[in-house]
């Protein structure tokens, strides 16, 4: 099944992003994980990306079990910056024999374990040029990221939405932001497209809160800002582990419930591997 066949349906889409398991002793708890979230019947689901070595074939191995034998529809994510094109297009081969169909095209971050190019001597220089090549494969549909508060490396807003709509205009089929915690934010970001020529679905992605340093770590890494009165609130039970996992499921209920009533097609949750706090906020969603 295409991914964007779902959108547009008068139904909100709820997704989930689970990393890929490091080891394989960690791989039949992350197993009971998804099909803990399962029983929630998400639209689709999607893996992280292990860009070098075993860490490559493992993302693809994982996403055939995910869809194969756990049966959830899955985006594999794909990175480019460390790839050629024969590379990329073995990559595409394997994920075709495995029935997948749909795509995360991203840039990436350059591996801890790899040598890149120099950016004049990559087959792939941005995330466009990747969603241009698979687009030219033919059967596969493409999220591609946005990014509310811009990408860490992007000059400005402006450029940052250049190119967005640059990847969209080579193929992608809906956007799948990085993490916010202010909805306004969002909601400028969706306006600011929308007057860009960006038509496709834009979802939202959520990630509820579970430790206050992790997510300190998380959003320093991507740029993303914690609204004063979040942090504030957080300094203040960061010690209590429960009273932190409490908070962000009560925050991110409310994010969602305005996201979803200010028109949002769905919701993308970052599910850190975990079950708890996606399944209590998505039933209460559907409550």
């Amino acid at each position: 099944m295409k991914i964007p066949e779902l959108f547009g349906k008068g139904k909100p889409v709820f997704s989930f992003e689970f990393f890929l398991p490091k080891t394989a002793e960690d791989l039949e708890a992350f197993k009971g994980t998804v099909r803990d979230l399962k029983k929630l019947d998400p639209g689709f689901v999607t893996i992280t990306y292990g860009a070098g070595g075993s860490a490559r074939d493992r993302t693809i191995d994982v996403a055939g079990l995910i869809k194969n034998e756990l049966g959830l529809e899955t985006a594999a994510h794909l990175t480019c910056i460390a790839h050629t094109k024969a590379e990329v297009d073995a990559i595409l081969d394997r994920l075709k024999t495995l029935g997948l169909e749909n795509i995360v095209a991203l840039r990436g971050d350059v591996p801890k374990d790899r040598v890149v190019p120099p950016l004049e001597r990559r087959d792939f220089k941005y995330a466009a040029d990747l969603v241009a090549h698979i687009r030219g494969r033919n059967g596969f549909a493409m999220a591609v990221a946005g990014y509310p508060e811009k990408h860490p490396e992007a000059a400005s807003l402006d450029a940052d939405l250049t190119a967005l709509k640059a990847k969209v205009d080579a193929g992608g089929d809906w956007v799948i932001t990085q993490l916010f915690f202010d909805n306004v934010k969002y909601f400028d970001f969706v306006k600011r497209a929308r007057a860009a020529g960006i038509t496709c679905p834009i979802v939202p992605g959520i990630m509820p809160v579970t430790g206050f340093a992790q997510t300190q770590k998380f959003t320093a890494m991507c740029g993303t800002s914690i609204p004063h009165e979040m942090a504030a609130d957080l300094e203040k039970i960061q010690a209590d582990q429960e009273a932190v996992v409490r908070y962000g499921v009560d925050f991110a209920t409310r994010q969602c419930r305005e996201l979803l009533a200010g028109g949002a097609p769905g919701i993308h949750f970052y599910t850190l591997n975990r079950s708890h706090s996606t399944a209590t906020i998505l039933s209460r969603l559907r409550a």
